[in-house]
C-alpha cells in the first residue's frame, strides 16, 4: 500500500492501449504504480515503455497489492474476469475498481462490490494511440462517470487527476453512451479510410496530410452547430490510424 497521504497504490489489469497511459497520468498526479498484468509481447513492451520500472505481474497479484485496480481489457472480457476473481476471493474490502469500458456501468462489477470492493465505471472519451502522444490529449478528453451516489465524487476527482473533465453518465444511460461513441468512431473512420484510398489512387502522396486541414474544420463545424463553444480539433491528426475506444485490446494483457 502506498504510505503518502491521499496517494493510492494503483494496479492496472490490461496493457493494451488504455491502461498503461491512465497509469501514467495517475503516476503523474503522484499516485503509485505498483503493478500492471500484460501477456503478449506487445503489450510488455508498451507496459515498460510506458510504465518504465513498474513491475508485471498476474492479474491476481495486481489486485493483492493494489488500493485502486483498474481493468482496461475488451468488453468481451470484462464481466468473466471479474467473476473469476470474486470466485477465488482475491477482491478486497473498500479497495477501489474501476473499469474504463463504454459500454457498461458499475453492475457489471457486481461481484467485486458484494466483497466489498467500490465499484467505478470511468470511460475516457478518446481514441488512444497506446503512446505517449495520448497523454496531452488526455487533457482535452471527457471522462464519463459512473458511480454509485455516495462514492461518485472519487470518480469525479480520478478523472479530474487524469487530466480530464468528469462527465455523470447514469447507469442506465451507458449503452446509449456507447452506441454514440462507436457510431462517432466508426464514422470517421471509415470516411478517413475512403477519402484517403481515393487520393491515394490518383497518385497524390500523404493524402492524409492533405485532408487533414478539410477534415478538422468539417468537424469543428459541424459540432460547433451542437455547441456554442470553440472546439479544439488538434488531437484529429492522426487521421490514417485505426483506433479502437471501446475495446482496449484483443485480450487480457
Amino acid at each position: 500500500m502506498n504510505e503518502k497521504p491521499g496517494r493510492l497504490g494503483v494496479g492496472i489489469i490490461g496493457a493494451g492501449h488504455v491502461g498503461p497511459i491512465l497509469g501514467a497520468a495517475l503516476a503523474g498526479a503522484g499516485h503509485a504504480i505498483v503493478g500492471i498484468s500484460a501477456i503478449s509481447r506487445a503489450s510488455r513492451d508498451r507496459a515498460e515503455a510506458i510504465l518504465p520500472l513498474v513491475p508485471i505481474l498476474t492479474v491476481p497479484e495486481v489486485v493483492e497489492r493494489s488500493e485502486l485496480v483498474i481493468i482496461a481489457v475488451p468488453d468481451a472480457q470484462l464481466e468473466s474476469l471479474v467473476q473469476g476473481l470474486a470466485a477465488t476471493n482475491t477482491w478486497q474490502p473498500g479497495q477501489l475498481v474501476l473499469h474504463t469500458s463504454a459500454r457498461y456501468g458499475t453492475a457489471v462489477l457486481a461481484p467485486a462490490q458484494a466483497a466489498g470492493a467500490i465499484p467505478l465505471a470511468i470511460h475516457p472519451a478518446m481514441a488512444f494511440t497506446g503512446t505517449s502522444l495520448d497523454l496531452a490529449r488526455l487533457a482535452d478528453s471527457y471522462f464519463a462517470v459512473t458511480a454509485p451516489g455516495p462514492v461518485l465524487p472519487i470518480g469525479q476527482a480520478l478523472a479530474v487527476e487524469m487530466g480530464g473533465e468528469p462527465l455523470i453518465i447514469a447507469e442506465a444511460d451507458r449503452a446509449s453512451y456507447a452506441e454514440a461513441i462507436q457510431i462517432a468512431t466508426a464514422f470517421s473512420t471509415s470516411i478517413v479510410e475512403q477519402a484517403t484510398r481515393l487520393l491515394a489512387g490518383i497518385g497524390l502522396e500523404h493524402p492524409g496530410a492533405i485532408l487533414g486541414p478539410l477534415l478538422r474544420s468539417a468537424m469543428e463545424n459541424a459540432l460547433g452547430r451542437t455547441s456554442p463553444e470553440r472546439l479544439d480539433l488538434a488531437g484529429f491528426d492522426e487521421i490514417e490510424q485505426r483506433q479502437h475506444p471501446l475495446d482496449d485490446d484483443r485480450e487480457v494483457e
